[in-house]
């Protein structure tokens, strides 16, 4: 996957500023949660990272791509920046992290259990985790980078596995992001009906990432286009979870 791809939400992307701002509103919450040793999974070009910064004490940072991982060495000299695919999270000892920080990265893990199993294996006894996903049931057309989406449910049941204490909540907009995700709606609704044989579910995942991504950035673009009122981070809010939820937002206690 090249860096800034659809599915790497940029800051530097005008097109993707809807999703960019739903994402960095998790971090927003987070920043006053944060606390001691902290460890954040799939950092991606590290603008969250700028939030929380000042609140912790150590930090530890993982990617799976090469230009991120450059990129955060140069800028955080002082953290521990690790180019590793997991799961495992290898060479971590147990009981090591207070914090550990995972927005929109466990939709994209094969094996979740293991994911969940090595978190709750390196965070500290009383230690938090914090993790965002997508909800399921807000989800237009098949994403080729996901391995998996989850309802509500079926998050609940993985979570509990491991952790007996948590909570799930939201990531909602309000009317402007609405208006955003009613449009992209009506548009993906559009070029799946090209889609007469049902292709885009039946593809391997990689023949269709090409695809996926060609059209997603020239729908995003014509998204901004039709865009009236500008969507800022205060259009999005953490709340009990609802039908109105864009991400899970999960808390979660060693």
């Amino acid at each position: 996957m090249y860096f800034f791809s659809t599915e790497v939400t940029s800051s530097k992307i005008i097109s993707d500023r809807p999703l960019y701002l739903r994402t960095k509103k998790a971090y927003e919450i987070v920043k006053n949660l944060a606390f001691g040793n902290t460890l954040e999974i799939g950092c991606g070009e590290g603008y969250g990272v700028d939030i929380y910064y000042n609140y912790i004490s150590n930090l530890t940072l993982i990617d799976k791509s090469n230009y991120p991982v450059e990129l955060l060495r140069k800028k955080y000299p002082d953290a521990s920046v690790i180019r590793q695919k997991v799961p495992p999270l290898k060479n971590i000892p147990d009981n090591y992290f207070d914090t550990i920080i995972a927005f929109q990265v466990i939709e994209h893990i094969k094996n979740d259990n293991l994911f969940l199993d090595e978190i709750y294996r390196v965070l500290k006894p009383g230690g938090k985790v914090y993790i965002t996903t997508p909800n399921a049931n807000k989800t237009i057309a098949r994403n080729p980078w996901h391995y998996r989406e989850y309802n509500f449910l079926e998050l609940e049941n993985l979570v509990q596995r491991y952790f007996s204490q948590f909570t799930i909540q939201g990531i909602e907009g309000n009317y402007k992001t609405a208006q955003y995700y009613s449009n992209n709606e009506r548009s993906v609704k559009k070029l799946l009906r090209l889609d007469l044989f049902n292709l885009h579910k039946k593809l391997p995942a990689f023949i269709l990432k090409i695809p996926y991504e060609i059209l997603n950035r020239l729908n995003r673009k014509k998204l901004l286009k039709q865009q009236i009122t500008e969507i800022t981070i205060d259009d999005y809010s953490l709340n009990s979870f609802s039908e109105n939820t864009l991400d899970f937002f999960c808390m979660l206690t060693k």
